[in-house]
Parts: C-alpha cells; sequence; structure tokens
C-alpha cells in the first residue's frame, strides 16, 4: 500500500471514551487519539467520556451520526469480553453496513502483540449515515495499533489501491 504525492483531505473526527473509571483528567486512550488526529491533519471536532452503557453510548454515537459535521467517529473502550462491556452491542445496530476487516485486521496486528488475549477484543467499524465508525479496546497500546496501522492510511485519501474518504459526507 502506497501514498502517492497529492494533498491530504482532513476530515472531521468525533472521539468518544468509554470507561466508567475515565475522566478527563486520566483519559490517556482519548488524548492520544485527539493527539494523533490533529497531528494527522484532521479535526477533532467533538469528544466526549460516557460511562460504558449502551444506551449512552448509542446516544452519543448518534448524535454524531446524524449531525452533518462529524465524518469519522472513533470510539475507545467497552469492547473487551467482560460483561460489563457493551461498545459493540450498542454500536452494531447503528451500522449501515459493518466493516467486517476492521476487526479481523485489528485483532491480527493486535495478535503479534498480546498473543492469543487478542480473542477478547471485539473492535468492530461500520458506516451509518455516511458517517465512518471505528471501536477499539481502550488502553492507550491498542489506541496507537489501531490508529497507526490502520486508522490513519484509511483517512487518508492518498492511500491506494483504496481508502474511505470517497464514502464519507461532505460537511
Amino acid at each position: 500500500m502506497g501514498k502517492p504525492s497529492g494533498e491530504l483531505l482532513p476530515v472531521q473526527v468525533a472521539i468518544l471514551t468509554v470507561s466508567d473509571s475515565r475522566d478527563a483528567s486520566n483519559d490517556t486512550s482519548g488524548d492520544y487519539l485527539r493527539e494523533a488526529v490533529t497531528e494527522a491533519g484532521h479535526s477533532v471536532i467533538d469528544h466526549a467520556i460516557v460511562a460504558d452503557n449502551r444506551y449512552r453510548i448509542r446516544a452519543t454515537v448518534s448524535s454524531w451520526i446524524a449531525s452533518k459535521d462529524v465524518q469519522v467517529v472513533i470510539v475507545n473502550g467497552g469492547t473487551g469480553f467482560n460483561s460489563n462491556n457493551s461498545t459493540p452491542e450498542a454500536l452494531l445496530p447503528l451500522f449501515d453496513r459493518e466493516i467486517a476487516g476492521f476487526g479481523e485486521l485489528f485483532r491480527m496486528i493486535s495478535y503479534e502483540e498480546i498473543g492469543s488475549a487478542t480473542l477478547q477484543s471485539r473492535a468492530v467499524a461500520g458506516m451509518a449515515n455516511e458517517t465512518l465508525i471505528f471501536a477499539v479496546p481502550g488502553s492507550t497500546n491498542a489506541c496507537r495499533s489501531a490508529w497507526e496501522r490502520i486508522i490513519s492510511d484509511q483517512l487518508d485519501a492518498r492511500t491506494r489501491p483504496c481508502n474511505f474518504i470517497s464514502h464519507l459526507k461532505k460537511p
């Protein structure tokens, strides 16, 4: 996969941290994602932290999907196998189309880092109302792996042979 020269087409991103214990003072994963998105040339136009409750998650992400301005949502946290984790259950009903390959690729990459424990990762992605949604585990290392090895390229119109830019709503 190569990146020919050309201009970056910046996108507008919302970032959601799902956690029962994080707040603005210790949201290292959300901080990392906001910084990485900005450094890549995109705009973080909203961010939030919500408790791991499928209805709170769904309400926040639904408002971003309905917004004319949000093109991409990145959710971190709530994807583990613990019975309290509900991010996939919150998001899957919202998707117009699931991007099954995202979870598969994330687990493949994660296997290199954490071995078979990656079986318990329920990372998911999909499209809803021309809004691209990624959900990744809440650890900063998992967010870094997802961003650096998958998401950043897929949000770059210069990535060939394909990326998601042409599928996003125009703000």
